[in-house]
This record gives structure tokens, C-alpha cells and sequence, in this order.
């Protein structure tokens, strides 16, 4: 979206410059903030903001692209906090926030421990991405009932992403845990939380609402489900981050929740002392991804996301929005869940 990243980027260099003003210390900040937002992403959040909006009305107003913007702010505190609890040292093919802060500290011999200063760099940059969004939001000026989806859009990515680690944590394989942290990770705060910020600053009524969750729900679903897929047999060059990221990390996906609900014994044991394993070699990697092929869980992933997108794009025919949306929508149905990157 071409008006959404022209406004990111306005809107940035204006918070460089003011962070120039506090000292030239600050410039590293301004570049990591520009970087993380600015280079790459789908768009995803503030496309779905648009068209949420576009259920109801033609015309496109300039609050209405800041209210979209304000939401990869959101996505871009949420990545660099996201990299640094799992650990993941790479971020559409460049060092995650917290990796390239430490490589600051190690170029510039400063004292103490760099991975240290990286993590303290990477929080604060996160937490200031998280103020700016606010402040973006605030210039739209809708009243309050799309202000309320605001608030509880940001509540919800923070909501999902502690029952995320929570679950990792507690090491379990439960499907409907891997459902539920989806739920609210996901399909609340990338699709729902989107279409009704959109939908609720045009002034949409109950029936608009519940026709956009309807659709958001399963579509949400089977983005995270894709993008699960993509963490474990995606292809480096095209995710930006390395082969069986996500096996590394130890994530408790649907995945490897049903590969483990069907596993052997010894396929079991693979999963059970290699999953979250850091150090995993291109061999460990291949033996876990054959787990995941030979119980059968990839296939029946991919026959989710088959079947919670055609769920969604059903359900969309008869939806009470405006036809250009519904038409958008459905487009989005299928790059969202059919995509490589």
C-alpha cells in the first residue's frame, strides 16, 4: 500500500529528527525503528484495515491510511520483542533488533556484555514502536467505538504472545492449546482486530461486524497455519530467516502438535529431545521434518488451512458489505494462505 508506506515513512523521519534532538546516541534507534518497519512486510494489517473500512464506504480519507500505518507500528514492537524472546537471529533476511544492537556494541568496544546491551536496546526500541503507534493512531482522530477496537487489538497480540510462551514453557503438545494461542495471536489481532478497526471508524452496524468475523476467524487461522508451515520446510531465501527456524525455537504448533498426538515411539523421542534445541544441525532438522511428514501432520495442516479458507470465503458470499470488499477479501483469502514468504 503505497499511501501507507509513504505516511511510515513521513512519519518516521519526523521521530528521527526529534530523537536527534535528544543526542546523536539516539541515531542508531531512528535506524533500527526505519529498518524494521521500512524494509519488507506484507501489509497485511493495514490492507485489512482499508478494506474494513471499504465494507462500509467508497471514500478513503487520510485518517483512515494513519489508522492503518499506526497498525504496522504495532507489528514492527511486536516483531522486535517476538525475535528477542525466541531468540531469533534473523528478520526478512537481516539481523533481528537485538542481534544488530549487540553487533553495535561488539564495533564500538564498548564495556560490559553486548548480548546484554542488545537485549536492553531491542526492549526499548520495541517499547518506543508501541508509543508511536499510539501517537499515530491519535492524528486519525476516530471517536471512540474504533478507538476501542485500538486498545483491544494491541491487549490482544500481548495476550496471545504470553500464552504463546507460556505454552512453549510448559513444553506440552496440545492441540487445542495450539488453537487457542492462534485464536488470539493471530486471527484476533491480524484479520478481526483490522477489519473492525476499519469497519468501526466508518461507522459500521452489528451485522457488518459479525459478517467480518466470520470471515477473520478461519482466515486468521489459516495464515498462522501457513506461516507454521513455512517455519518449518520454507525456503531461506524466501522467508528470510533459516531452514527449521521454528524447530529451533521449540514452537508448539499445530504441527508438531498432531505429529506427536500420531508419532511412534522413537519418532516421539526425536520430538520429545530436539524440538527447541538451538543448536540444530541441517541432519537434526531433516529427521524432525520427516516426523512431521510421516505422521501424517503436514497433510492434515495443509487440509486445515484448504478447509478454513474455503470456510471463510463461503461464508463471504452472503456477507452484508459492500461488493468491491467482498471481492478484495477474497483475494486476500487466498494470498494470505497460499503464499511462500
Amino acid at each position: 500500500m503505497a499511501q501507507v508506506d509513504a505516511t511510515l515513512v513521513k512519519f518516521l523521519a519526523e521521530r528521527a529528527d526529534w530523537l536527534g534532538q535528544v543526542g546523536p546516541e539516539l541515531d542508531d534507534v531512528a535506524r533500527a525503528a526505519q529498518r524494521m518497519v521500512l524494509d519488507g512486510g506484507k501489509r497485511l494489517r493495514p490492507l485489512f484495515t482499508y478494506w474494513g473500512w471499504r465494507a462500509v464506504r467508497d471514500d478513503v480519507p487520510t485518517a483512515l491510511i494513519d489508522a492503518a500505518a499506526s497498525l504496522e507500528l504495532l507489528h514492527s514492537c511486536a516483531l522486535v520483542h517476538d525475535d528477542l524472546m525466541d531468540r531469533s537471529d534473523t528478520r526478512r533476511g537481516h539481523p533481528a533488533a537485538y542481534a544488530g544492537f549487540a553487533a553495535l556494541h561488539r564495533t564500538q568496544g564498548w564495556r560490559g556484555e553486548p548480548a546484554k546491551f542488545g537485549d536492553a536496546a531491542a526492549i526499548l526500541l520495541g517499547d518506543l514502536l508501541l508509543s508511536w503507534a499510539d501517537a499515530l493512531y491519535a492524528r486519525a482522530g476516530f471517536g471512540s467505538a474504533a478507538r476501542k477496537v485500538f486498545d483491544s487489538t494491541r491487549q490482544l497480540v500481548m495476550a496471545g504472545q504470553y500464552l504463546d510462551v507460556q505454552v512453549q514453557a510448559r513444553g506440552e503438545f496440545s492441540v487445542s492449546n495450539a488453537l487457542r494461542v492462534i485464536e488470539f495471536k493471530t486471527s484476533k489481532y491480524t484479520v478481526e482486530g483490522p477489519l473492525h478497526l476499519g469497519a468501526a471508524a466508518a461507522e459500521a452496524g452489528e451485522e457488518v461486524m459479525r459478517a467480518l468475523s466470520a470471515y477473520a476467524l478461519p482466515i486468521g487461522e489459516a495464515f498462522q497455519l501457513r506461516d507454521d508451515i513455512l517455519g518449518v520446510f520454507g525456503d531461506p531465501a524466501e522467508t528470510g530467516k533459516p531452514a527449521g527456524d521454528d524447530l529451533r525455537e521449540g514452537k508448539r504448533t499445530l504441527l508438531v502438535a498432531l505429529a506427536m498426538e500420531r508419532a511412534g515411539a522413537e519418532q516421539a523421542a526425536l520430538l520429545q529431545s530436539h524440538l527447541g534445541e538451538h543448536g540444530l544441525d541441517a541432519h537434526q532438522v531433516h529427521e524432525l521434518r520427516s516426523v512431521l511428514v510421516d505422521t501424517g501432520a503436514l497433510d492434515e495442516v495443509e487440509r486445515r488451512i484448504a478447509a478454513r479458507t474455503a470456510e471463510a470465503r463461503t461464508g463471504l458470499r452472503e456477507a452484508a458489505i459492500a461488493p468491491a470488499a467482498r471481492d478484495a477479501l477474497d483475494d486476500l483469502a487466498v494470498a494470505a494462505t497460499q503464499r511462500r514468504t
